[in-house]
């Protein structure tokens, strides 16, 4: 790991806050996965996002925006947070969602395929388009019309746009975590 957890009293009132909130936000939305190490500090995508705030700050504004609006089930955000941890080889991006995927329901055998880059067979049609799309943006492909006009039949327009844009964000995210080699 390039960049360690940063200990929250060494940190500016700033990058405090956004620290809290960040730990707030975790403990609501992915209680399972443990982001937090003995001494306070978030880790993953965090010490690199809060150590250097000018462009993590805005990043997790953007992926809070995505949790505070979600409209997608829960099953095929997973499904596509996987797909592009899978594409990108992104550890602690897999890690996180291994475990928020077997909380939400999928049986291990699905997780283990999705974190392999592999469609399980056991997906509904919501997941099932999920991971077309998201397979599909996460090689750095155009989605396909067919696909396309498949996933506004499922999703509805507004879904749509949320997968793309929570493709994209978790895109972000594996990238840094791969950049700055976060493990844990």
């Amino acid at each position: 790991m390039r960049v360690n957890p940063i200990h929250p009293e060494t940190m500016n009132d700033e990058v405090r806050y956004v620290h809290d909130e960040v730990v707030k936000l975790i403990t609501t939305s992915q209680g399972p996965v443990s982001m937090l190490n003995n001494e306070g500090a978030l880790t993953g995508p965090f010490p690199p996002m809060l150590g250097f705030p000018q462009f993590g700050i805005p990043a997790l504004s953007f992926v809070r925006s995505l949790d505070n609006h979600a409209t997608l089930p829960k099953k095929a955000r997973e499904v596509a947070i996987l797909s592009v941890g899978a594409a990108f080889g992104a550890r602690f991006e897999l890690y996180a969602h291994e475990i928020m995927a077997k909380h939400f329901g999928f049986s291990a055998k699905a997780v283990a395929s999705l974190a392999s880059g592999i469609r399980p067979n056991e997906l509904n049609q919501e997941e099932a388009i999920a991971y077309e799309i998201a397979s599909v943006l996460a090689k750095g492909r155009i989605v396909p019309d067919s696909a396309y006009n498949l996933a506004k039949e499922i999703l509805g327009q507004d879904g749509v746009a949320e997968l793309i844009f929570l493709v994209g964000a978790y895109t972000l995210l594996a990238t840094v975590l791969n950049g700055f080699d976060v493990l844990s």
